[in-house]
């Protein structure tokens, strides 16, 4: 929900049906993204390098398991802080001021990622996780503050914001892992430093179509300063109840999909045949393992507007659309794709000396990661606005923390199941996963009735939107 000056929808100037501050929102998160993705995509490979690459000039020489329990350490606290970063911009700074600092964090972060020198390492990660605490959930709720209560056009809006993420995240991995892959590791960091610092100078010049937006609430002269002395109403506890419920989904969701960065990462490295019968420019005839985590942001951009379109018509026919049944779809979804990843362990032949004799092709990969984003743009996008249809307007910032926090203990999540890879095996993990992913999934729809129940209507829409 909104923090609003008066009334911040009166006169709000418009772009393509939509208000212009979420197109300055979209292109600061798409460059953030950029930076975080862009740095993702070659983080675990940095740091195994020296025994998965031998390459002893680069990380810090951990093993597999080493590597993936403290990228899903990291990722968490990457998300964690999300919950002080919003308690902090609803009781003392508002989300305007929020995103501001965050970026500037970030800023700080990414460029000092850049210096070959292992305190400038930990230093940059540290200041990372800082900065996307006080950004990611803050703007997240900025989007949903640019529409009233009830506006058809807020879910749409939050696609059109996603597919900036993703665009963000397609370029960030495809750039930064070709010029890590040519110019070292070190240049890559800096690319997705230029990256973030090009998204603070796109927000800083669009806060002029945000005034009303993002405000802090709490402060003397504010007309909405009443809504923070308020107990919260049976109504607005029962929404809460059903958006820590919806946690546990988003937790299932990104403690599979996060393989993606991790366990599926160094796979791709290992025992994908990434060779080409042709040379690109740039990058030959082989291609980077880190390229291919831009391939989850393409599909994203190509289909994004076609999912959300596909759910806006299927909701104006009267079918069953709510938040929680997309996610629980998204889940069914996300977790189907890893049965591709099971096919693809079957093709890798290991020989009698250890080493690989054949790897797996490279189609069921791209297979997998089609599943994935379809299912994610089932499930985030709309789990995005539903927090910010149900969160009372003086937890806003909170209730969208507590989701990012609940990506993050996905993320730990999502390390854990890498680590444990290594005992159980490719195929079983991942056969595993789906397995669990559908499962949870049907068992969410079975009690979907009473969870929607404790949401009192908030998805109902405004027939005049």
């Amino acid at each position: 929900m909104a923090n609003h000056d008066n009334d911040p929808f009166k006169d709000q100037p418009e772009l393509f049906g939509h208000p212009v501050g979420l197109y300055f929102l979209f292109f600061t998160e798409m460059w953030e993204r950029f930076s975080y993705y862009g740095m993702r995509a070659i983080l675990t490979l940095f740091l195994a390098a020296p025994i998965l690459l031998n390459d002893p000039q680069s990380g810090y020489g951990w093993s597999n398991a080493e590597t993936l329990s403290f990228y899903g350490t990291y990722t968490m606290f990457v998300y964690l802080t999300s919950i002080p970063g919003g308690i902090i911009a609803d009781r003392y700074i508002g989300q305007k001021n929020a995103v501001m600092l965050g970026g500037l964090l970030l800023c700080a972060g990414h460029g000092i990622l850049a210096i070959n020198q292992e305190w400038a390492f930990f230093s940059g990660l540290v200041l990372i996780v800082l900065g996307v605490g006080f950004l990611k959930p803050n703007i997240s709720t900025m989007v949903g503050g640019l529409y009233k209560q009830g506006d058809a056009r807020r879910d749409k809006g939050f696609y059109i914001f996603y597919i900036g993420i993703n665009l963000g995240a397609f370029f960030g991995a495809l750039l930064v892992g070709i010029v890590a892959a040519r110019y070292g590791w070190h240049a890559g960091f800096g690319l997705a430093g230029i990256g973030m610092a090009l998204g603070q100078i796109v927000y800083i010049y669009g806060l002029r179509y945000l005034k009303g937006v993002g405000n802090f609430i709490g402060k003397a002269d504010s007309p909405d300063k009443e809504l923070m002395k308020k107990p919260l109403t049976k109504v607005e506890k029962d929404r809460m109840l059903v958006m820590f419920l919806s946690f546990l989904i988003i937790i299932v969701f990104w403690g599979a999909f996060e393989q993606a960065g991790g366990l599926m990462s160094l796979y791709t490295e290992q025992k994908t045949d990434r060779t080409l019968s042709f040379a690109l420019p740039l990058i030959g005839n082989e291609v980077p393992a880190a390229i291919f985590q831009s391939i989850n942001a393409f599909f994203i951009i190509v289909l994004g507007t076609a999912v959300g379109s596909f759910w806006y018509k299927w909701a104006k026919k009267g079918k069953e659309s709510s938040s929680l049944f997309k996610m629980a779809i998204g889940v069914i979804i996300m977790g189907t794709g890893f049965l591709f990843m099971s096919k693809a362990s079957t093709e890798v032949v290991v020989g009698d000396n250890g080493d690989l004799v054949q790897k797996s092709a490279m189609i069921w990969l791209t297979l997998a990661y089609l599943f994935h984003t379809v299912g994610e743009l089932c499930a985030s996008p709309v789990a995005l606005s539903f927090i910010t249809k149900l969160a009372p307007v003086k937890y806003a910032s909170f209730m969208m923390g507590a989701y990012f926090a609940a990506t993050g203990i996905g993320n730990k999540l999502a390390g854990l199941i890498g680590e444990s890879a290594a005992g159980a095996g490719d195929f079983q993990t991942f056969t595993g996963i789906a397995v669990f992913c559908v499962l949870f999934g049907i068992l969410v729809l079975a009690i979907l009735k009473p969870l929607k129940r404790l949401t009192h209507g908030a998805e109902e829409l405004d027939p005049t939107t």
